[in-house]
């Protein structure tokens, strides 16, 4: 398997929580694999349906975080994750999603709508290196 990366791009994450939630122009839907759910439900001791609800169609996604009436997701609290140790694949990865290109070849793209990106250094291949290796693992999970 291989993974192809931005190989000009900085940033520098602002702690301004924007993918943390929906936002005028766009709702976010934080997804989990059954792994990250059951993790996420032990640790915090909360059933999995007080934190997320069933979702299809995105395996091996199959949870959305729920979200509070003003479409932020319920482990934000002023700006911080309360759960940021654990915090699930798609929340490691923003502003990086990590896309298949069919034949065990991946592509990391990324969004201009977070401020953190043409911020701080710039990223160098063992950052992907590391964001893969940790999709492969979570991968990994989900086929047990």
């Amino acid at each position: 398997m291989g993974f192809e990366y931005p190989k000009y791009v900085r940033f520098k994450c602002k702690r301004c929580a924007l993918c943390c939630g929906d936002t005028q122009n766009r709702t976010r839907s934080i997804l989990l694999s059954k792994p990250e759910a059951d993790y996420i439900s032990k640790r915090t001791s909360m059933a999995i349906n007080t934190i997320a609800e069933e979702t299809g169609g995105f395996e091996p996604y199959v949870y959305a975080m729920k979200k509070t009436k003003d479409g932020k997701c319920i482990f934000l609290k002023s700006k911080s994750c309360i759960i940021y140790p654990m915090r699930p694949l798609v929340c490691r990865f923003y502003p990086f999603p990590l896309r298949s290109l069919g034949n065990d070849r991946y592509v990391f793209d990324y969004t201009e709508e977070c401020p953190g990106i043409g911020k701080g250094s710039k990223l160098k291949k063992s950052f992907f290196k590391t964001l893969f290796q940790e999709a492969c693992i979570e991968h990994d999970k989900t086929r047990k």
